[in-house]
């Protein structure tokens, strides 16, 4: 299985998020970028959670049927690419929900996947059903986490 390589102009690996990109601030999604996407995939999924939350992993954003052509999410991306849709969150959102953590500092995972295939999804997905139809589909993958701790 191949690396993607995953960046953000907003922190860099193992880096605190911002404020901004959390519920303390704007809470707008930050810029991601990736590359080392492979020439056969189809498309690229996007998700976003918390091991770290107090019951269990929290779903913070799921992104799904973004085109393999696009390299990165602009930052507070209003308009995802043509094609992409949005999963539910654990905010019960089809959005970006930034970190809230209610104690301590936690981790979030900006996790990409270039999949052999477009999934067959509606928007409004959960992320186990999207890790279930991703299943034998993952070309490649990567992640970036960061870091936030409510002061």
């Amino acid at each position: 299985m191949g690396t993607i390589t995953v960046t953000s102009t907003a922190f860099k690996e193992g880096e605190m998020i911002p404020a901004r990109y959390t519920c303390d601030d704007r809470d707008v999604s930050p810029q991601l970028s990736w590359s080392n996407v492979p020439a056969g995939a189809k498309s690229i999924a996007l998700i976003c959670d918390d091991p770290d939350a107090p019951a269990g992993t929290w779903v913070h954003w799921v992104v799904f049927n973004i085109p393999p052509t696009a390299k990165e999410l602009i930052e507070g991306v209003g308009a995802l690419p043509a094609g992409a849709k949005q999963g539910i969150n654990d905010f019960r959102k089809l959005d970006y929900g930034g970190p809230c953590p209610p104690g301590g500092t936690h981790r979030y995972y900006f996790k990409i996947y270039a999949l052999d295939a477009v999934i067959d999804l509606k928007e409004g997905a959960s992320k186990s059903a999207l890790l279930k139809a991703m299943e034998g589909r993952i070309l490649a993958q990567g992640q970036l986490m960061g870091k936030y701790k409510r002061r």
